[in-house]
């Protein structure tokens, strides 16, 4: 990246690793909507750095301390990498990690992962082994899409049985509809405004799925659960609208969980809506992607298990000297796009 609102290619050393370090020669990585927003500026980050937080590949190097790692391995790793030291780390919040390499740091703060070789702060910590029947393609939505969309569901705690309704159907929103139906929900409702992305919400566990430039998505939502609400209900976009919606629709005493990044604005109102709604008892959490080797490998087992295939993201798929045009592409979602995979 050179500047804000424009990106290229550049020449850069192949990074050293620390002790507890490696280097992963990538071989393949998805182009992320949050990449969209550092580009725009919306997000804040620096000039000249690389990019790209959802990338797998090799181990090409390991530091003097690494103890669960060899050259030549295949693995992953998640777009937020704690250190597993800091006070946030220690209370549970790895996705807060305030260490020095820590937490999200690529493409923010550090050089990310659209690069031939990339660095990976505390490797046997946040790299994990990906199983011989697990593909590069699948196990690279390990890193970010089913992370936090799996995380957002974690957090809604929906009652076996019980209803959550998830408003937006990109990648992260389809993957928290698939963590819904895995974790035991019974009413699944999808809400967004592109037919692709409902029709393919279906596949991935939707049992109702809403237009809202059809519908009311709220006066549906009310009238599906006879005026009581949903159990939970999940914003996946980072739309002011959406969080609103979600506040309406979820009944009293229940969970809402915002999982989208806003960068539409400085603020976000919480409640912005009728004043009614402040005797409701309602839960709002705000979740970001969370780290580490074990979250991983438990994510790359429902791959290998066939529970879940996440390669139906990906709708289209591009060279590493392409990249350039898988930016243009995500940031109007152009050709219907959902996920683009780049392959090196």
């Amino acid at each position: 990246m050179f500047g804000l609102g424009g990106t290229g290619f550049m020449e850069k050393p192949i990074p050293v690793p620390g002790p507890n370090d490696a280097i992963i020669k990538t071989t393949v990585a998805l182009v992320c909507t949050t990449d969209c927003h550092l580009v725009a500026g919306t997000l804040g980050t620096l000039p000249n750095i690389t990019l790209g937080h959802e990338a797998v590949g090799i181990v090409h190097e390991v530091g003097t301390a690494v103890r669960t790692l060899e050259k030549g391995q295949r693995v992953a790793v998640n777009a937020t990498t704690p250190c597993f030291r800091c006070h946030a780390c220690q209370r549970g919040h790895t996705s807060q990690c305030n260490g020095l390499m820590g937490g999200w740091k690529m493409s923010h703060s550090k050089d990310g992962s659209f690069a031939e070789y990339f660095h990976v702060n505390d490797a046997d910590a946040n790299l994990a082994l990906i199983p011989d029947s697990v593909s590069d393609e699948a196990a690279c939505y390990t890193t970010d899409m089913m992370s936090i969309g799996f995380k957002g569901i974690e957090e809604a705690r929906i009652p076996i049985g019980g209803s959550v309704a998830i408003f937006a159907q990109g990648p992260v929103g389809l993957m928290a509809t698939a963590a819904a139906r895995l974790l035991g929900a019974a009413t699944i409702i999808a809400v967004d405004k592109r037919p692709n992305r409902l029709e393919l919400s279906k596949f991935f566990g939707a049992d109702i799925t809403l237009n809202f430039t059809e519908v009311d998505p709220d006066e549906e939502i009310l009238d599906i659960t006879n005026g009581i609400g949903v159990d939970a209900s999940l914003e996946a976009i980072g739309s002011q609208m959406a969080l609103d919606s979600c506040v309406r629709v979820t009944r009293s005493g229940g969970n809402i969980v915002n999982l989208g990044i806003h960068s539409d604005g400085p603020t976000i109102d919480v409640l912005n809506t009728p004043r009614s709604v402040e005797m409701k008892a309602l839960t709002i959490r705000s979740v970001l992607c969370p780290g580490g080797r074990d979250r991983m490998q438990r994510l790359l087992k429902l791959i290998e298990m066939k529970r879940i295939d996440p390669t139906k993201l990906t709708t289209h798929k591009f060279k590493f000297h392409e990249l350039d045009k898988a930016f243009e592409m995500m940031g109007t979602k152009e050709d219907n796009m959902i996920k683009p995979l780049i392959v090196f």
